[in-house]
């Protein structure tokens, strides 16, 4: 199958140039050992080479040994790995040895010496709408993030295409496949999760119907603030005897998974005596998990718009999360004790900002819009400063986004 480029190909670049191996991490089937593979000159595949897997104990620099850079996948699986590769990179003393991938991360005692200067981490996540050409990416991030002004021509995506693609999921693999069969490959992997992964990446045996239930439970919590206490309600509903502590440790192993992906508040630092909540926001890293959990096809969702809505927008971060890294900006939810909030913000390092409100019909763009005028008095208000760009994300139509104004971005539209 012919590589389908990805956004992070430059950054993984540029990072080899630098430091001496790049350790790529995201869930599998994200795409990590193409994309490597793309750069990389020689390979060793822990996850099918079971003599390559002895051989790390034997004599770990044969492993090593080959043409650079030198992929060594899915490294969690024989983590003494870890620091070979950070001597073999002290004693060469040369950028871009090797690439490490990941679909989980290992206890943290394992990568206690942190190879700092040595090795760096580059997450990995779902293929964008731009990514897979369904988003032309006239406005673009970045330079959203300028302040420039931006325009684009009508994105031609309806809410049934929409329902799709979320889904279908961004999965690479899965692209090619009718629909049928990528929902049946998604629910397949959360089997996987629930009943192999999770155990193996805690050490201990973890029970499935338990992690199903709970998997489901964050589907339907998806895009909201859903507290653990909520969720474990909501597991007990179905008759389980599962306890916050259990709670706990599960959401801890999806995570380390990297099924999860919850977004963090934004803290302004406001000069101002706005009451600002901290709860995170819950997401999967792609929306697709959330419907495969619940067993959910693209009718279905066309017949509950409210919990289309929270897919959209949880598809809606997963791409501004791509977008946002190869930028060095981060993505942030906004939420004042006061009731004020805001879908997301992307900071970038240097301190710029832009907010963005996501509605999945046109009722709501106005609400979307008042809540973003009044984040940027807010922030004015506050010292922040004023914001790079504001901008109502919708399924379709045209793109508009100027100076001082609320803009609209079709999520066809947006691009890094």
């Amino acid at each position: 199958m012919d590589y389908l480029p990805r956004i992070v190909d430059e950054e993984l670049e540029e990072r080899l140039e630098a430091t001496g191996a790049v350790v790529i991490e995201g869930p599998k089937t994200c795409g990590k050992t193409a994309t490597a593979r793309n750069l990389a000159a020689s390979e060793v595949r822990l996850d099918v080479d079971r003599n390559a897997r002895r051989m790390v104990g034997i004599s770990p620099g044969t492993v090593l040994s080959g043409d650079t850079p030198r992929l060594i996948d899915e490294w969690q699986i024989e983590p003494d790995i870890w620091n070979h590769v950070r001597r073999a990179v002290d004693d060469r003393g040369a950028p871009g040895q090797f690439i490490l991938t990941g679909s989980a991360v290992p206890a943290d005692d394992v990568t206690r010496h942190t190879g700092a200067g040595r090795l760096t981490r580059l997450r990995m996540r779902t293929l964008s709408l731009f990514e897979t050409g369904r988003s032309s990416g006239q406005i673009s991030l970045g330079a959203l993030l300028n302040g420039e002004v931006q325009d684009s021509e009508p994105s031609t995506l309806t809410v049934p295409q929409l329902a799709e693609l979320i889904c279908r999921g961004g999965w690479p693999g899965h692209i090619r496949h009718p629909l049928p069969l990528a929902l049946r490959m998604n629910r397949g992997y959360l089997n996987e999760i629930r009943r192999v992964d999770i155990a193996q990446v805690s050490g201990r045996r973890r029970d499935p119907v338990k992690v199903g239930r709970l998997l489901r439970s964050l589907a339907r919590n998806v895009a909201t603030r859903a507290s653990l206490r909520t969720l474990v309600k909501d597991v007990r509903g179905g008759d389980s005897t599962m306890k916050p502590d259990t709670a706990a440790e599960y959401l801890e192993a999806l995570d380390r998974l990297m099924i999860v992906e919850d977004l963090p508040a934004w803290a302004p630092h406001l000069r101002s005596r706005t009451r600002l909540r901290s709860t995170p926001v819950r997401h999967f890293v792609d929306p697709s998990l959330a419907t495969a959990a619940l067993r959910i096809a693209p009718e279905r969702l066309l017949d509950d718009l409210a919990y289309f809505g929270f897919l959209f927008e949880s598809m809606v971060i997963r791409d501004l999360r791509v977008y946002a890294q190869t930028l060095e900006a981060e993505v942030f939810h906004y939420r004042e004790k006061a009731g004020l909030e805001v879908d997301a913000v992307v900071e970038t390092d240097d301190g710029r900002w832009a907010a963005f409100e996501v509605k999945l019909g046109e009722r709501w763009v106005e609400q979307g819009m008042a809540n973003l005028r009044r984040i940027a008095a807010r922030m004015i208000q506050g010292g922040r400063g004023k914001p790079s760009a504001l901008a109502v994300i919708v399924p379709n139509g045209y793109g508009h986004v100027r100076h001082g104004e609320v803009g609209i971005i079709p999520i066809g539209t947006l691009g890094p």
